[in-house]
Parts: C-alpha cells; structure tokens; sequence
C-alpha cells in the first residue's frame, strides 16, 4: 500500500515529494549545500583543492604568521583536521612553517610563492563560483542571506 501511495506522490520529473521534509529548514540547508558543494568541486577541480584548502589559502594570505590552531579556530575546524590540511598544503609546496616570534612553542604559517600563486588562481575560481551562486538572487537577497547563515554559524 505504501508502494502505491508512493507511486502517486510524484513529481513531474517522476521523483518521490518531500512531504513533511519540505517544511525542515535543515534538509534545505543540506540540498543547498550540496548543490554548492558540487558546484565548488567543478569549478575548482584544475586546481585539486577543497573548499578547506582553499579557505586556509586565503586566510593565511590575509593573515600571514597565523598558527595552525588560529586558523582551525577560525574556521572551526578540529586540530587533526586543520594538522592535515596544512600538512598537505605544505607537501605541495604552498606554505611553510617557521617558528612564531612572538611565542616559540607556535609555528606561524606563511604562504610560499607557489602558495600565492594557488590562491591567486583559486581566486579566480572563486569569483566564478560566486557568480554562479549570486546570479540566484538580487543584491538585497545576498545580503540578507549571508546575515541569516551567520546567524546559525556564529
């Protein structure tokens, strides 16, 4: 009986309705997120980096001799997340560690040449990501938007 009631139930592209989940904030969250995800993934897929990758690029460009544990606070990452991305990052020859000069038991992070050059061309991605995401909406949307998401991350 299920079965049928499902087969009814359907979109014009023959997909199952999200009934009750189509109220659920979080479920939308998700299918936006993956959307975005998607669309990050091809778009970056050149460069091989992840949205972390990408985002620690950036944050150590802005913030030159941060610590590991600054920027996986700052993007709320844990530390084994954080040591790894930075391990791969430094592998591939876009950062280095140097001891912090402030406090020695701290290693600051710095951007090599190869690493701003990564993010240099990551920025331009970006900005295509951006937008591809943006055409979605008019500017006050945008805003708006951004003001609500920081809402439930902050």
């Amino acid at each position: 009986m299920a079965n049928a009631a499902m087969k009814n139930d359907k979109d014009p592209a023959g997909l199952p309705e999200y009934g009750e989940l189509d109220g659920i904030v979080g479920f939308h969250i998700r299918l936006a997120h993956g959307a975005v995800y998607r669309h990050f993934t091809e778009t970056f897929a050149e460069l091989e980096l992840t949205q972390k990758q990408v985002s620690v690029l950036w944050l150590l460009g802005e913030n030159p001799g941060a610590s590991q544990i600054e920027i996986g606070n700052r993007l709320r990452m844990d530390r084994a997340t954080t040591m790894t991305i930075v391990n791969r990052l430094q592998e591939r020859g876009y950062l280095r560690r140097e001891r912090s000069s402030s406090d020695g038991r701290k290693q600051a992070l710095h951007l090599t040449p190869e690493g701003e050059k990564a993010l240099a061309e990551a920025k331009v991605c970006i900005r295509s990501h951006e937008e591809w995401l943006k055409s979605r909406f008019s500017a006050q949307e945008i805003e708006k938007l951004v003001e609500m998401l920081g809402r439930i991350h902050e």
